[in-house]
């Protein structure tokens, strides 16, 4: 019988500080911002943990009562309403950052559960992923956009791309909200717990896509898309490119971008762009 992998999820609330004691205040302050702040901040923490094995003869790959019982006992009786800086020893070597709780968890609950993943939002727009590999560890920001788009091929007359994209084909075309998630790996900082820069990420994510790309219409703002029809799996193919170059400067690599169209419709890349933006606009300039 084919392997079936179960999530439980579970939450905690609790507060942590980013905090190196070897650094002085104003060093502190300079390199986390408002999250060296005493006496700390909190976050209402959720946490899915994924496990792996055989369907039993119950229809089940484990008690998830028993689960339950694990996890509390193990992660949320420790965690839940603590300071997390000093709930566990492993937090005073490393800082509670969400990849390193996420990597602890793991740590902890590994000799009880069948693990696969353990996945850890510090909050609906940041989370973590990760699988038992060491330090490496993956952080996923969310963000948004708004522009327009018309789904048309210039080579075909109204009435043939009408019969591709629909409705999406109207001349003066229409807008969506598109809801962003870019997720990059690396290897966490033994001290910082942390695998990027958090700030320096969202200013790439910021500079690179949603300034140039919100509240535009796309087929006549980006001249990437002057020649290649914006359907959310060329946008998403598009941001890939944007932003490998620039994520990798920062140590970490693109391990993924989601785009949310609407909240039907969605799509995902894996990897580094093959063809980072340069490239990319040199083929538009070709085919132009």
């Amino acid at each position: 019988m084919s392997e079936c992998v179960v999530t439980r999820r579970a939450e905690f609330s609790a507060s942590h500080r980013y905090w190196l004691p070897a650094l002085s205040d104003d060093e502190n302050a300079r390199r986390f911002g408002p999250c060296a702040k005493f006496p700390g901040h909190g976050h209402n923490y959720v946490l899915y943990v994924s496990m792996v094995g055989q369907i039993d003869d119950y229809g089940m790959v484990l008690n998830l009562s028993e689960v339950k019982q694990t996890i509390a006992r193990e992660v949320i009786s420790d965690l839940n309403f603590s300071y997390l800086n000093t709930a566990w020893p492993e937090f005073q070597e490393t800082l509670p950052t969400t990849e390193n709780i996420a990597r602890v968890i793991w740590q902890r609950l590994a000799p009880h559960l069948p693990l696969v993943n353990i996945q850890l939002y510090e909050h609906p727009k940041l989370w973590a992923d990760y699988q038992g590999n060491g330090m490496h560890a993956c952080l996923t920001i969310g963000t948004h956009f708004s522009a327009a788009h018309r789904l048309a091929l210039a080579r075909l007359s109204q009435e043939e791309n009408t019969a591709i994209y629909g409705k999406c084909a109207r001349p003066n075309g229409h807008g969506h909200n598109y809801h962003l998630e870019v997720t990059v790996s690396g290897e966490m900082d033994a001290q910082t717990g942390a695998i990027v820069d958090l700030d320096a990420l969202l200013a790439a994510i910021n500079h690179h896509v949603i300034e140039p790309m919100d509240h535009t219409f796309l087929n006549k703002d980006i001249p990437f898309f002057a020649e290649v029809v914006p359907t959310a799996e060329n946008i998403a193919a598009y941001i890939q490119a944007c932003l490998t170059l620039p994520v990798r400067t920062l140590g970490v690599e693109l391990h993924r971008i989601k785009l949310y169209e609407s909240p039907n419709n969605s799509c995902e890349v894996y990897g580094p762009s093959l063809q980072p933006i340069a490239a990319l606009a040199d083929r538009v300039a070709v085919s132009v």
